[in-house]
């Protein structure tokens, strides 16, 4: 993984597609990770630029639309939010939460139930609130992607609970290989609507990633 990066939201895509066409004609664009790789003559990949997820692209870099739909998730243990974005534009929003960690402990009922079983009270009325927290979450979904035409679907979600979203008794809207799923590559500090507000911020310039060892190349060719 490339150690250094570039925000390149001062330079306008069309002219850094051009440049990237034009510098790095063995370019590759990854459209599960929403990059281009920057590939030498040798098809060893230099560097790649993260674009924006509102971009919707051709494999050529044709700019279909700048203002695609995007619905963003972002779930812990007991906390979730879900956005709409139409390009640059919130237009829904809304958040989750659910009595789901063991208060003196500090870990999630889920994690607790794998150890030491679901016998005590307590742990029962955790676990149905587990069970709720995920119906509701895949409730709205499912109204979301029935009212809107989403291009992609960007998630942040701890392994531990993807299960829980897709075993649902509301089942979840979309499948675990969906090829809208974009894996959001950005920490989220706690899925609440600020922090997942402030990262879509963050993704929706260009930014370009790179080794040292190709760094003067890379800014030269990028006349950065």
């Amino acid at each position: 993984m490339p150690q250094n990066n570039l925000n390149l939201f001062h330079v306008p895509l069309e002219e850094l597609f051009d440049t990237v066409k034009s510098k790095f004609p063995q370019y590759v664009y990854d459209f599960k990770k929403h990059v281009v790789l920057l590939n030498n003559d040798l098809h060893e990949t230099e560097a790649f630029i993260r674009l924006p997820l509102h971009m919707s692209l051709e494999d050529d870099l044709t700019v279909k639309t700048a203002e695609a739909k995007v619905l963003y998730v972002s779930i812990e243990s007991g906390h979730a939010a879900i956005c709409v974005m139409e390009g640059t534009h919130n237009v829904y929003h809304t958040t989750f939460s659910a009595y789901m960690t063991r208060k003196k402990q500090g870990f999630s009922q889920i994690k607790y139930l794998k150890k030491k079983g679901k016998s005590r009270a307590g742990s029962r009325v955790r676990l149905a609130s587990t069970m709720e927290f995920f119906e509701n979450i895949n409730t709205t979904l499912t109204e979301l992607l029935e009212t809107y035409r989403v291009d992609r679907i960007g998630i942040n979600c701890n392994a531990t609970l993807v299960p829980f979203l897709h075993q649902s008794k509301v089942a979840c809207p979309f499948e675990k290989k969906d090829q809208r799923l974009y894996k959001i590559p950005l920490h989220i500090p706690q899925s609440n609507y600020t922090h997942l507000h402030a990262t879509i911020k963050k993704l929706m310039a260009p930014v370009l990633f790179y080794d040292d060892e190709n760094q003067t190349r890379i800014k030269l060719e990028m006349g950065l």
